[in-house]
């Protein structure tokens, strides 16, 4: 069985077990249009451009998510040429659900700062999907924040969590990922902080 085989029936799994489809997208770190492919694969149409990027080997271990949650602070820390960028970095670290969550968590505790919960537009399956901040967690209103999550696939997650900060008042700081699919170096005037920037080459 191929690899493109095995996504198609992991994705149509996932959807079977009640998953929708942005909750697909996120488990398989894939973008939307390319969940929505796999599950309908249209007649005549090409598979979108993606890369799959399977972690589980160190996301399903918490030594090795606290290690990569500590190498996302070290790339901060270590890029910011100004001394006086003293830890905390923010206020507030907030995951993106889902896998944001362990590494804001391991991020908060290390920083000794509040966590939030964020969760985006694609995973809630009402008529008119909105992103929201998870009331059981700190609350980010005139906060600075840092943005955590695993994968930036299309850019769309994370525009949608800065412009939801912005408009609940509080101030995006940086985003940092583990995986950049897009090579962003900015979402709307945030920066983008991380550890590998995934390229593909056709």
């Amino acid at each position: 069985m191929s690899s493109l085989d095995d996504l198609i029936g992991r994705a149509k799994l996932l959807l079977a077990e009640g998953h929708s489809p942005g909750q697909i997208a996120d488990e398989l770190s894939l973008s939307m249009e390319t969940v929505t492919w796999l599950l309908t694969q249209g007649k005549g149409t090409a598979a979108p451009k993606d890369v799959h990027i399977d972690w589980t080997a160190v996301s399903s271990q918490a030594p090795l998510l606290e290690e990569t949650a500590l190498m996302l602070l070290q790339r901060y820390y270590g890029s910011q040429s100004d001394e006086s960028v003293s830890s905390p970095a923010a206020e507030v670290i907030v995951g993106i659900a889902l896998s944001g969550i362990p590494l804001a968590t391991i991020i908060a505790v290390q920083e000794a700062a509040k966590l939030a919960i964020y969760h985006p537009a694609k995973q809630n399956q009402s008529e008119r999907p909105m992103g929201s901040i998870s009331g059981n967690f700190a609350a980010i209103g005139g906060e600075r924040c840092i943005i955590v999550d695993d994968t930036i696939t299309s850019g769309n997650t994370m525009r949608e969590v800065v412009k939801y900060l912005k408009k609940h008042n509080a101030i995006p700081v940086a985003i940092w990922v583990i995986f950049d699919k897009r090579g962003i170096k900015d979402i709307d005037g945030v920066p983008v902080y991380s550890l590998f920037k995934i390229s593909r080459i056709d």
